[in-house]
């Protein structure tokens, strides 16, 4: 049988030890920590597509990282069984991707960039916190803890240390950012809830969620394609990783690792994307990046301290 390119439970040999839950839960973990990885290039990236407009630019990632999938499940002998799932499965598949994006669009073109991305940012700390009525799981101090040091850290890189400006006339798109960071923190803890679907059937949430955002491109937008092999490289880039493969890891993580220690490390997303874009050249390093880094770092390690810390 052709193997899978996506994380998969190997069935060990009958000579060797069976894997604990706790190694299993830990190698799950470290696979969806790998989509905060992806996202972080989400801005080297984007910077990189010129004047696309954001649900073309969407429409197509999704649509690149869906067909690619797909044809990965077809050579691979796989098949399109994962893509049968009950009609809640693509609703909730279908709010999460294409949900939370088209709401983050709305929510920056209606409130202040800096105030609609931080208040997007809750979408983190919202995963720990309604991670604690799931089953099985158990909210504890050093999660809230690590989540609230990172929310700080991410606030202060966002903001550039200076203060929020909460003023009226944006009711539109500090609602959108709102229901932005609850659309997300919802799609992966209700994941989490359904352990029986595939990561394979993220495959037909891409490809709705291209067809979604091409039908938001042609009523709200004007169409302006990548101009040259360099961007249109910079938009595979995106359909690959932060717009593509992120997703597949991000939902085994969240159905089989710690769901709290992936949200607060999600906060290293916004630090590493600004480091990246200072490296190649779009930013200089400033003394809040510097003490973000530190912030978010420290959070994540003391959320996730049971990841690295076996318990006696």
């Amino acid at each position: 049988m052709p193997r899978s390119s996506l994380p998969t439970e190997a069935v060990p040999p009958d000579t060797a030890p069976p894997r604990a839950p706790a190694d299993r839960r830990r190698r799950a973990t470290l696979v969806g920590l790998t989509a905060v990885l992806m996202w972080s290039l989400l801005g080297v990236f984007a910077a990189g597509t010129g004047a696309v407009p954001p649900f073309l630019l969407n429409g197509l990632c999704f649509g690149l990282s869906g067909l690619g999938a797909l044809g990965w499940l077809l050579i691979s002998g796989r098949g399109l069984g994962a893509l049968r799932q009950p009609a809640h499965v693509w609703l909730l598949g279908t709010f999460g991707l294409f949900g939370f994006h088209a709401l983050y669009f709305t929510a920056i073109r209606n409130a202040p960039p800096v105030e609609a991305n931080l208040i997007n940012y809750l979408w983190p700390l919202l995963i720990v916190l309604f991670s604690g009525l799931l089953p099985g799981e158990r909210l504890r101090w050093h999660h809230v803890a690590g989540v609230a040091i990172g929310f700080i850290g991410a606030g202060l890189l966002i903001t550039g240390g200076g203060g929020l400006d909460l003023s009226g006339g944006h009711a539109l798109g500090y609602g959108a950012a709102i229901a932005s960071a609850l659309t997300w923190s919802s799609y992966s803890v209700l994941s989490r809830r359904l352990p029986e679907v595939p990561t394979e059937a993220v495959t037909g949430f891409c490809l709705v969620t291209a067809l979604l955002s091409f039908a938001g491109h042609a009523l709200f937008e004007t169409t302006v394609w990548p101009a040259g092999a360099f961007e249109w490289t910079m938009v595979a880039g995106l359909a690959v990783f932060p717009v593509g493969l992120a997703f597949f890891v991000w939902d085994y993580g969240v159905k089989r690792g710690d769901i709290q220690v992936l949200g607060a490390s999600a906060y290293a997303a916004p630090v590493l994307s600004t480091l990246l874009l200072i490296l190649f050249g779009f930013g200089a390093f400033t003394l809040n990046a510097a003490l973000a880094c530190a912030l978010v770092t420290g959070g994540a390690l003391l959320a996730g301290k049971d990841l690295f810390l076996k318990r006696g």
